[in-house]
């Protein structure tokens, strides 16, 4: 019974920090496909790519873009509410580019590639 105790222990925690970050990933999704989450359009962008959210995330958000060597472009995101943001790509040069958004505060990420005619 004594060995039997610390193995009840080490299950019951590990059990719980196991509910505890199923928990943490589906407080943001609350059952919704991540896919649905963002959505990035036109694509191909030619003028602006514009970026919106199912949540009102979008002001807490980060945005980067690099291009398909691994050059971050530099980019002024501009908010037009919670839920939608555009970013100017009518300088950038013709090609693919991957546009990553991060949110700390809930965990979300995403990497989307673009064509930028």
């Amino acid at each position: 019974m004594n060995v039997l105790k610390p193995i009840l222990i080490v299950a019951g925690l590990f059990f719980s920090q196991f509910a505890l970050a199923q928990a943490k990933d589906e407080s943001f999704s609350s059952g919704t496909d991540p896919v649905k989450l963002v959505q990035v359009y036109p694509n191909p962008a030619v003028e602006f790519l514009t970026i919106t959210f199912e949540s009102p995330i979008a002001r807490k958000s980060k945005f980067t873009i690099h291009n398909i060597i691994g050059n971050e472009v530099e980019i002024e995101p501009e908010m037009i509410d919670e839920f939608e943001v555009k970013i100017r790509v009518k300088d950038f040069h013709e090609g693919y580019y991957f546009l990553s958004i991060q949110n700390g505060q809930t965990a979300f990420k995403s990497t989307v590639k673009f064509l930028k005619r």
